[in-house]
């Protein structure tokens, strides 16, 4: 591994920006799993709340790793949009936005650190899988069965 500098202010940025982003992601999926009525309520309720509980650790997560480099994490959250629709397909198509905003950060902290950092290219890596797992989750749910 090449010992390249890391400019920590940069990555303290985009560290608050996920924490923005994840404590968003906390708010929206608990809103969503309010939200959802029909059939397969039970099960999308249940998955919508562990999404809420996991943006909460990756927020967590991140601000640890701010305080590891001597920064401040934000207090901020990202943007929630209420668009006031609610059908399935509606709720998915937003989280399916909100889980690509994700993980554009991740890429972001990803190509900051490569090759200066293998504590936070790591963690990057971990995260950035598992945004892209939630994306295929999500297409998923979209998809027609049949189709």
């Amino acid at each position: 591994m090449s010992h390249l500098p890391l400019d920590t202010d940069a990555v303290i940025t985009v560290l608050n920006k996920i924490i923005e982003t994840e404590l968003a992601g906390v708010v929206r999926y608990t809103h969503y799993a309010l939200m959802v009525v029909g059939f397969g309520r039970i099960p999308i309720v249940s998955w919508m709340r562990s999404q809420a509980t996991e943006s909460l650790a990756h927020a967590s997560e991140a601000g640890e790793l701010i305080t590891h480099f001597d920064g401040h994490p934000s207090l901020g959250i990202g943007a929630l949009l209420e668009t006031h629709r609610h059908d399935l397909g509606d709720i998915l198509r937003e989280s399916l936005d909100h889980e690509m905003l994700a993980l554009s950060a991740y890429t972001h902290l990803l190509e900051l650190v490569n090759g200066r950092s293998v504590l936070l290219e790591e963690y990057a890596r971990r995260l950035i899988a598992q945004e892209e797992m939630h994306i295929g989750d999500v297409r998923k749910m979209l998809a027609k069965p049949g189709a």
